[in-house]
């Protein structure tokens, strides 16, 4: 699941193999962890074994078919190979009917919460998650919401579910110095749940709209986005609304650092990563009271109802024109950050993989 680019599950993939404080840990990594694995002492004493080049995110939808397929073919050779007796995906992706014993970690089920006819992903979730999550010794979630969720739709026990949060890179998202500029910012994928039109409602609605920017960072979408800019443009904010597209993993914290408020309305969210980042970089927090987001947010954000537009533009107001609420949100959420840690991540879900061992 890591490719080049950091995906939020490619960013979780990626921190856990840091920080799974397991001995006996083997790792399935990518081939440009080469020099990683090579310089980083949390890895270089692991065994580990380069996975095909062509399985990733970046390969897009033959790349996740091909990384099925070597799942069931591949795991269980190199499981016998190195004598494993569990396999851990941070993905709930593991062989079928083979004997493997599990553990895999569910981060939403928002193609089967927001289904999209003909979609691969929403296929994914409906024919082959739930066999993986009954098979499964034990499932990890990202959030008390998730795992409510999981249990459920899936009809799955609570005692075989552990909500595990999620964390952010401390050494990274930091907060940064410069002045406020005058652009609200959404960091995220261009899918319908996200509720950007919403938002694109709300910042249109603010009287001084024409004197600030909203950012939308994140991928694109070709069905999705020309809409959100043909109604941006259709409200008279045309202007004011820019689409970054992917950006750069190295220069995200700069740009959370200079807006006036991450603004996160989504629908539905299995944790929300761009919330915890934003507020470890200091930025306000204006996010939705939708599933895991009031877990990660606590009471260091404003949180409105994501289909009540008048309520996510009287948030976004009250933040752009009191210095006294910006300046408490960011002390709140600078806290609230801090309580989030991937040494904390690692530790727990070690614990257990341990109990699944004995």
């Amino acid at each position: 699941m890591v490719g080049q680019r950091q995906t939020g599950i490619a960013i979780y993939a990626s921190q856990i193999a840091l920080h799974l404080t397991s001995d006996s840990l083997a790792l399935l990594s990518p081939s440009h962890w080469r020099d990683r694995v090579s310089t980083d002492p949390r890895l270089r004493e692991r065994q580990w074994a380069v996975v095909p080049s062509n399985l990733s995110p970046d390969d897009g939808k033959v790349g996740h078919l091909r990384r099925l397929l070597w799942t069931q073919r591949s795991v269980p050779r190199l499981m016998a190979q190195w004598h494993g007796r569990l396999f851990f995906s941070p993905v709930p992706e593991a062989p079928l009917g083979v004997g493997c014993r599990s553990v895999v970690m569910v981060h939403d089920l928002i193609p089967l919460r927001f289904p999209q006819w003909r979609s691969p992903l929403t296929l994914y979730f409906r024919a082959y998650v739930p066999q993986v999550l009954r098979q499964a010794a034990h499932i990890l979630c990202n959030s008390e919401a998730t795992a409510r969720e999981v249990s459920d739709r899936f009809a799955i026990p609570t005692h075989r579910i552990t909500p595990i949060h999620l964390a952010y890179d401390a050494q990274h998202f930091q907060p940064q110095r410069g002045s406020t500029q005058n652009y609200f910012v959404y960091l995220g994928r261009h899918d319908p749940h996200k509720n950007l039109e919403r938002l694109v409602r709300a910042f249109a609605a603010l009287p001084q709209a024409q004197e600030l920017e909203l950012w939308l960072v994140g991928p694109t979408d070709a069905r999705y986005t020309p809409l959100l800019l043909t109604l941006a443009q259709e409200l008279g904010v045309g202007g004011q609304v820019r689409c970054l597209d992917y950006v750069p993993y190295a220069e995200l914290p700069q740009i959370l650092g200079g807006a006036i408020a991450l603004v996160f309305p989504s629908l539905w969210e299995g944790f929300g990563l761009p919330v915890l980042e934003a507020m470890a970089c200091g930025t306000p927090v204006i996010t939705s009271t939708a599933a895991a987001l009031p877990e990660v947010a606590g009471d260091a954000a404003l949180l409105v109802s994501p289909t009540d537009i008048r309520a996510l533009m009287d948030a976004m107001q009250h933040v752009a024109l009191d210095s006294s609420v910006r300046s408490h949100l960011r002390s709140a959420g600078l806290a609230r950050a801090s309580q989030f840690s991937w040494a904390t991540t690692g530790k727990r879900t070690s614990e257990v993989l341990q109990q699944c061992l004995q």
